[in-house]
């Protein structure tokens, strides 16, 4: 019974080969293969499921068959070839060459056999001379590298020849073969920069994507010196090693997504603990005084990038839980760092704020309440650890730290607050007479405001104090931080112009007061800073905005700021920008809701009329003529971990604001806009990149892909789009994704195959479908362009479906532009396929009355379309020329056949001329005489 079955199984699975459905074929031969036990049986299942294997490009699985088929049969010729197929794919040309040798040894006069040696053995043999060729070049590279006499350029053009090598499979596998490891540890001993950071970006490239390369490179290098390298000054030299560790931390944790087989999977099974070594050793960098700040920098990138989950859905959070465990107290300890004690680590800019943005993914990505009790107790802990009232400088540090963590987990943040003493110590440091004391303090306040209930408590308790040091202070370095408090204080109540928390024009005192600090370029670039965040909160207030954007030197000093390496100034930057474009969400106000409220005498929200689109048109011209997409554009790119995902998001606002007007979008894309929008639409918050795809569909829209895409990022824009044609997606985002979709699949049929790729077409269809008369067409004409595809004309061709006859059926429509898409594409497809023109007669019965109308049509367009449509199905087959000619067509054709010669009509007038000659051809009409 169960050979019998075996057999049946092996038969289903030949159906399903002939359909061209080779998954379900798989599953047929593997069932049968558990239930016979014949020996030639087992031999061909297990060619005919290599054949499906090289047809689903697995081609490993397809050798393993093939290679069971021919343990059983060693003259198996299918076996033998289809194994020599497969290995030829894995680029193992040697063992092919030997299989495909000995098909030709069995079968000498099979062609196919013949051919497939001589193109195997000329590629063996172009492989050895690459092979040897490089064998030479590497060796001759290490040789003028390790020369203490080599010249400058020489020694520069070949550390750069190693780096490109390096990154080439071939290239990586020979330096590794050719005691490259020992070489390129000689290079990083002669303690040269240049040459050693040759030898860190050759090793990055040999341990990409190679999991057995990476952890001999990392044993070999040692991790701990890999670690003092990236902690020098050098900051060239410094986001090498970030590189090269990244790419190691790539390798091991499977990120590099590759397939590991035989010997090198079974080298490097597990992994976890070179990953664990290499967290404990960045945690360690974190506090070490020999670490530069550069340093410090980027081992809180790799931990920001490497520890937190991905994806929320996977459950292994353990990786934070170890850091958490055994380094939140050292990231404590860099949140609390202050600049002018002397007990200070070296710090750049950066780097309070990337290890605030570390605490607030780490305490996200904790599981339950358990977890983040645990997390909050350690915080408490450390805080109140630092207080002590015979020493000034630990509760300055303890401030600091509540303060820092106040930019990262906000709920933790406020729940620290309410720790004794905590509140007291601020307004006590406030009062201090050491400067380095206020500031802290002023800038603790500032923080601990976000909230509206927070800031009303200080505003109670806290602005006659901030007021009393603005008005003593002559440091400006705190003068400007307690005006950005009273800045925050004055903006507590939003956009709501009713809400206002100090006297009519106090707002725009503080604000003129933070553009004339943010103009002054003798004043240091981190106390600006503070200047622009006084604007984040006070461009809240529509009068404000109106005078921030006329004034073009404070925006343009802003810009500037945003293009420095100090990227803490992103998100105010980049807040103040949506103030100014009014890009944040409004809630929609309903009127019968209003009425009820001030009858119940409860604040109505009030719009500010300078908050009305066309003071907003007005802002975002003259944010474009200062030049706001440059420094958009310079702000996207920023590797590092502050540009979080709510700043990409922010910044995607933005950009949708800016490409409102179509008539701005030409300055947008000269400006590097489209090229700046690609990454913002692709990672981020979910609502980030939904307003990012739509802004690019704006752009793609009326943009030539080709200047606002250049090269291959054209083809990154697809995903984005049609992610926009999703139905949960408003009208307008579906219909501009469309219309930039359309533009895009006119270019060539590389970006056809790639919007089909998307899995595009079905939602395409499905807008052809709808109600909304703009959508329709603009689907209709996304359709028309995708045809030309060969894969989009086999959906028309496939049977059981109404493809064909929709298209029929718009071309019936009344719409001129619905009729003139589907016109186009019914041409295109009739052109290509005469099944088609078949198929089209047998859809609708009311086929022959819209071809009819088509062929009279009005518009010339419409009319051309027709009339090639109809000599399509006259050429199709004598019999439906027959059809045609029997009909009212002829004497349309007639008709308009014989028309005077006219420029505009001339396409018209010959394509009818055409279709009577094919009857005429037919002999179904004969020429007058």
């Amino acid at each position: 019974m169960a050979e019998a079955e075996a057999v049946q199984l092996k038969e289903e699975g030949n159906r399903h080969f002939q359909l061209q459905d080779y998954k379900a074929a798989t599953k047929s031969y593997s069932q049968a293969l558990k239930l016979t036990k014949d020996k030639a049986l087992l031999a061909t299942l297990y060619r005919n499921r290599a054949a499906c294997g090289l047809k689903t490009e697995s081609y490993v699985q397809a050798a393993s068959d093939a290679s069971r088929a021919i343990d059983i049969n060693s003259s198996d010729i299918k076996a033998l070839y289809r194994r020599c197929q497969a290995l030829e794919h894995l680029g193992k040309l040697d063992q092919a060459f030997k299989d495909v040798q000995r098909c030709a040894t069995l079968e000498p006069r099979n062609q196919n056999f013949q051919e497939t040696l001589r193109r195997l053995n000329t590629s063996i043999q172009e492989k050895l001379h690459v092979q040897f060729s490089t064998d030479s070049r590497v060796q001759k590279m290490f040789e003028i590298l390790l020369d203490e006499n080599s010249e400058a350029d020489k020694l520069e053009k070949a550390a750069n020849n190693l780096i490109v090598l390096g990154r080439e499979e071939a290239g990586a596998e020979r330096i590794f073969q050719n005691n490259g490891m020992a070489l390129l540890l000689q290079l990083m001993d002669t303690k040269r920069p240049e040459l050693v950071l040759a030898a860190v970006r050759t090793l990055s490239g040999m341990c990409s994507g190679h999991r057995a390369r990476a952890t001999v490179i990392l044993h070999g290098v040692r991790i701990d010196r890999i670690c003092s390298l990236m902690a020098v000054e050098n900051e060239e030299m410094s986001l090498a090693v970030c590189n090269l560790l990244q790419a190691i931390i790539d390798s091991l944790s499977g990120e590099d997504k590759r397939e590991h087989r035989g010997k090198e999977e079974a080298l490097v099974l597990d992994s976890k603990k070179d990953l664990k070594q290499i967290t404990s050793h960045l945690l360690d960098m974190l506090v070490s005084k020999k670490v530069s700040g550069q340093g410090r920098d980027q081992a809180l990138n790799l931990l920001n990038k490497n520890v937190p989950r991905k994806n929320l859905s996977i459950h292994d959070n353990s990786r934070t839980i170890y850091v958490v465990d055994n380094g939140l107290r050292k990231i404590l300890k860099v949140v609390g760092q202050v600049p002018d004690l002397p007990s200070c680590l070296p710090l750049t800019d950066n780097t309070r704020m990337l290890a605030s943005i570390l605490i607030n993914k780490l305490y996200d990505d904790l599981r339950c309440d358990p977890e983040r009790d645990h997390f909050r107790k350690i915080c408490e802990e450390y805080i109140t650890g630092k207080f002590d009232p015979q020493d000034m400088d630990k509760n300055v540090i303890a401030i600091q730290t509540v303060s820092g963590i106040l930019q990262g987990p906000f709920d933790l943040g406020n729940q620290l607050l309410g720790l004794k003493g905590v509140m007291e110590m601020m307004v006590a440091l406030c009062g201090s007479e050491r400067e380095a004391d206020q500031l802290v303090a002023v800038e603790a306040l500032i923080h601990a405001s976000t909230k509206l209930s927070r800031a009303t408590f200080i505003i109670t308790n806290g602005v006659s104090l901030l007021k009393e040091i603005y008005k003593t202070t002559k440091n400006e370095k705190i003068k400007i931080r307690t005006l950005v408090g009273l800045c925050k204080l004055g903006s507590a109540g939003g956009t709501d112009y009713g809400l206002r928390q100090f006297a009519e024009g106090s707002t725009e005192k503080l604000a003129k007061q933070c553009r004339k600090w943010l103009c002054n370029a003798s004043i240091d670039t981190r106390t600006r800073r503070w200047a622009v965040e006084g604007l984040a909160y006070l461009t809240l207030d529509a009068d404000v905005k109106d005078d921030f954007v006329q004034d073009i030197p404070a925006l343009q000093a802003m810009f500037e700021l945003a293009k420095t390496s100090d990227k803490t100034i992103l998100y105010s930057v980049a807040t103040t920008l949506v103030n100014c474009t009014n890009s944040y969400d409004v809630q929609e106000v309903i009127p019968e809701l209003v009425q009820l409220a001030k009858f119940s005498k409860q604040h109505v929200p009030e719009q500010h009329p300078k908050d009305k689109k066309d003071f907003v048109d007005m802002r975002v011209k003259r944010l474009l003529k200062a030049g706001v997409i440059s420094a958009l554009a310079c702000m996207v790119k920023a590797d590092s971990a502050i540009l979080t995902d709510q700043t990409k998001e922010l910044l995607a606002r933005v950009f949708l604001a800016l490409c409102d007007n179509p008539k701005d979008r030409g300055t947008i894309v000269a400006q590097g806009g489209g090229k700046a929008l690609i990454p913002l639409a692709l990672e981020g918050t979910n609502v980030g990149k939904v307003k990012a795809a739509h802004a690019l569909a704006k752009i793609a829209a009326v943009s030539n892909p080709d200047i606002a895409f250049p090269g291959e990022r054209v083809y990154e824009v697809v995903r984005p789009l049609v992610r926009l044609l999703d139905t949960e997606r408003d009208g307008l985002q579906n219909y501009e994704a469309l219309l930039g979709l359309t533009n895009l699949s006119g270019r060539s049929d590389k970006l056809r195959q790639k919007i089909f790729k998307e899995k595009a077409l079905p939602d395409i269809e499905n807008y052809m479908f709808e109600n909304h008369d703009q959508l329709r067409q603009a689907a209709t004409e996304c359709m028309c362009n995708m045809v030309v595809n060969k894969e989009v004309q086999e959906r028309f061709l496939a049977d059981g479906n109404d493809r064909l006859k929709l298209m029929v059926l718009l071309c019936g429509e009344d719409d001129d532009k619905v009729q003139n898409a589907a016109a186009g594409a019914l041409a295109m497809l009739t052109a290509a396929h005469k099944k088609l023109c078949l198929k089209m007669t047998q859809v609708t019965t009311q086929w022959l009355e819209i071809l009819q109308r088509l062929c009279l049509h009005d518009q010339l367009s419409v009319q051309h379309r027709g009339l090639v449509i109809a000599y399509n199905l006259l050429v199709a087959s004598a019999e439906l020329a027959k059809k045609l000619v029997e009909s009212e067509l002829l004497e349309i054709l007639t008709v308009v056949g014989k028309q005077e010669p006219d420029e505009k009509k001339a396409a018209v007038i010959q394509t009818a001329r055409e279709c009577l000659i094919k009857c005429m051809d037919y002999g179904f009409i004969k020429p007058a005489s």
